[in-house]
């Protein structure tokens, strides 16, 4: 058992993700979602799910992983929405940080929006 930690461990040094993860995004007002989204990967592929959103879509904006503040300079790696109950398979994606929103407004790198970034 240790052998395989020791090998896991090894391979996630180089970049390699064995595991999957599950991200959640889930904004509520008044006890109510406006936004309830998943996202999980595993073995290098991403499926992204819109559970529910008050404007009837999720859109998303996937950024690569290392881009995470406003002064990245990499644009995102997807754009696309889904609608309610919809869900979408991305293989081939590796490391990304993700940003959700209920409209359609494109997000900087840090999930603000990008007209408050202009703004700073």
């Amino acid at each position: 058992m240790k052998l395989i930690a020791l090998i896991y461990f090894a391979l996630s040094l180089f970049g390699f993700d064995i595991g999957g993860s599950t991200y959640v995004t889930r904004n509520t007002v008044d006890g109510a979602d406006v936004l309830y989204s998943r996202a999980t990967t595993a073995a290098g592929s991403a499926r992204f799910e819109c559970v529910r959103s008050t404007s009837g879509q999720c859109h998303y904006t996937v950024y690569p992983r290392t881009c995470t503040t406003d002064r990245c300079r990499s644009g995102p790696i997807e754009r696309f929405a889904l609608a309610n109950g919809d869900s979408r398979q991305v293989p081939g994606l590796h490391g990304f940080h993700l940003c959700v929103r209920a409209d359609g407004g494109m997000p900087g790198p840090d999930c603000e929006p990008a007209e408050s970034l202009v703004q700073r």
